[in-house]
């Protein structure tokens, strides 16, 4: 079964390597994907979440005209 994949839907995976885990975020309407490592013994809500962000910003990145307006001088 098949669908349309929703604005703003976000697939994870989590994959332990080690003592890290590694976190995985794909935007489902774009194919972006993204990832992170983090250790074994973070929350999975904190990994997600920084997961999550990266994510955000690579899209941003790729696709410049959505991208918030921001003052040039903040780093």
């Amino acid at each position: 079964m098949s669908r349309d994949p929703r604005p703003g839907e976000i697939y994870l995976e989590f994959r332990p390597v080690g003592h890290q885990v590694q976190v995985t975020a794909i935007d489902a309407a774009t194919g972006i994907e993204v990832s992170i490592f983090g250790p074994a013994s973070a929350s999975r809500e904190d990994l997600k979440r920084v997961a999550v962000r990266k994510l955000q910003r690579r899209i941003a990145q790729e696709n410049p005209s959505s991208a918030p307006q921001s003052d040039p001088t903040l780093y």
